[in-house]
């Protein structure tokens, strides 16, 4: 019992004080990094699978419930790096229809908290009413409590106008799901004389998905260290390149970005041709 309180007290003094220590450093390798990815491509669109909040709180000795608020806070920091960028696109994996359907309803309620003060924030922001953000929020929203419905829909229709950044947050969703519901809606055209099976191809199909208004996305980055999408924009990640982080999403910095956008850079696109 000492050795594993000793363990997560270290850990905790150590990611206390050793970003104080490493500050003038770790700012020289920041801009080493800038200098490189400064001029390259930038993606257009960034999808972001915030992983491991739950381990970083308990390899810290937080209750878990609190790594979702410090990731929470982290996304804040990160969008202002993407915009920084110049990013137009970024998607975020808020939670999964699995997180919805099946986590203790403990934590489903904390994460719906976390959502709710994020909405209040988002619609109040001056950030995102001056850089014209347009926010929408795609997935199975039956699951999701109706005020936290209504926060999304005046959120969405206050940023309507908006055209310099798209910011799509993914709330109770799978891409698997998503694909199902594109081909119920499509099923329904057909029935209905709206729309002919010769007519439907990739493009056609494209528009019945959630993110019909938004292109395929460029760069997946997933922290944590775990390697797979886990039912992330599937369709729209057929040509993603994909950036697997080892740092738990709270402990992710700004050269953690930098390094997946130089990864980016290095990579040769050619789409299967």
């Amino acid at each position: 019992m000492f050795i594993k309180w000793f363990k997560r007290f270290t850990k905790r003094l150590t990611l206390r004080f050793l970003p104080f220590i490493l500050k003038p450093v770790y700012k020289l390798y920041e801009k080493y990094l800038w200098m490189q990815i400064e001029s390259g491509p930038i993606p257009l669109h960034v999808g972001i699978i915030p992983n491991g909040n739950r381990r970083w709180a308990q390899e810290t000795g937080l209750p878990i419930l609190e790594g979702h608020v410090y990731g929470y806070e982290k996304l804040k920091d990160v969008l202002k790096w993407l915009w920084e960028l110049k990013v137009p696109y970024v998607t975020v994996f808020a939670m999964s229809t699995e997180n919805c359907l099946y986590r203790s309803r403990v934590e489903v309620e904390n994460l719906f908290n976390i959502i709710r003060k994020g909405l209040v924030e988002l619609l109040n922001s001056n950030e995102i009413h001056k850089n014209r953000v347009r926010v929408s929020v795609i997935g199975r929203l039956e699951y999701v409590p109706s005020d936290i419905k209504d926060l999304i829909r005046k959120l969405e229709e206050s940023t309507a106008s908006y055209d310099n950044y798209f910011l799509t947050i993914a709330l109770c969703y799978g891409g698997r799901q998503e694909i199902v519901d594109a081909v119920r809606s499509i099923a329904h055209d057909i029935a209905s004389g709206l729309l002919r099976t010769d007519e439907i191809n990739e493009e056609v199909f494209s528009k019945y998905l959630y993110t019909r208004n938004i292109p395929d996305v460029d760069l997946i980055i997933r922290t944590s260290g775990e390697e797979r999408i886990s039912n992330f924009l599937l369709w729209q990640s057929a040509y993603s390149e994909l950036y697997f982080c080892d740092v738990y999403w709270p402990e992710f910095r700004k050269i953690d970005l930098w390094r997946a956008v130089r990864s980016y850079q290095k990579r040769e696109r050619r789409f299967g041709r």
